[in-house]
């Protein structure tokens, strides 16, 4: 079983960037943004609300969680490759908390971190394994499902950004690349992409050799940032204007 697993897990089963299953999960999920969030805020129960959002909520933490398991039963395992140190794993990780507890401060680093690196992810994986193999679905709810849950928040629970906030996950951020930094010195792992970018075609090949792309990453994740807030800036200020 253990040989069967691993063989699974790393035999070469491509995967075509912008191929038809790319663009098809990119098409569901987009469908699921819109629709599943407009229809938990409609039609169903306040408690059937809750136990929706949960539920999307573990089901996008296990997909990682599940991940280092199988690596684990394959014998496969390796430090320097499937701890929790990349930013969309730590973000899957603390979705629960965020849909169980809505706390304004987890909320809004799943809100800025998932809006802007999972929706890049999403469009340029870093994945070398197509449908249906583990990793794409892996990859795909991890990623978009993340975006999903955040839809779903805002328009379920009514949670939404502050200004403040972009200035909280940028901080979050940086404390998570200097303990990525630490882990990658202690462990010659290469984490956060800082000591190199990955393997497949990313924004990063566009900012420079190491370490520019690194500093030019900082800007950019403020970018992102900004335009992520920025449809709840002028929604604000219309409100206050209506008032």
């Amino acid at each position: 079983m253990r040989e069967n697993l691993k063989q699974y897990l790393y035999d070469p089963d491509p995967f075509i960037l912008f191929g038809t299953e790319h663009i098809l999960a990119l098409l569901l999920f987009l469908g699921l943004w819109i629709w599943l969030p407009r229809y938990a805020k409609n039609e169903l129960s306040s408690s059937a609300q809750e136990s929706l959002g949960r539920w999307i909520s573990y089901f996008v933490a296990g997909t990682y969680i599940a991940w280092p398991i199988l690596e684990i039963m394959a014998g496969t395992f390796d430090a320097k490759l499937h701890l929790p140190f990349h930013l969309c794993r730590i973000t899957n990780i603390l979705l629960p908390f965020v849909m169980i507890y809505k706390k304004q401060i987890w909320f809004e680093l799943i809100f800025f971190w998932g809006l802007s690196g999972m929706l890049q992810a999403s469009i340029t994986p870093d994945i070398t394994q197509g449908f249906p193999h583990f990793h794409f679905i892996r990859f795909f709810i991890g990623h978009s499902g993340l975006v999903l849950a955040i839809m779903y928040a805002i328009v379920v629970y009514g949670l939404r950004p502050r200004v403040k906030g972009i200035w909280i996950a940028m901080i979050g951020i940086n404390i998570v690349l200097f303990i990525a930094f630490l882990v990658n010195t202690a462990l010659d792992s290469n984490y956060f992409w800082i000591r190199g970018k990955p393997p497949v075609p990313s924004l990063l090949d566009y900012m420079g050799p190491w370490p520019w792309y690194i500093m030019w990453s900082e800007f950019l994740a403020l970018g992102h940032f900004i335009i992520a807030y920025s449809p709840f800036y002028f929604l604000n200020k219309r409100k206050q204007k209506n008032e």
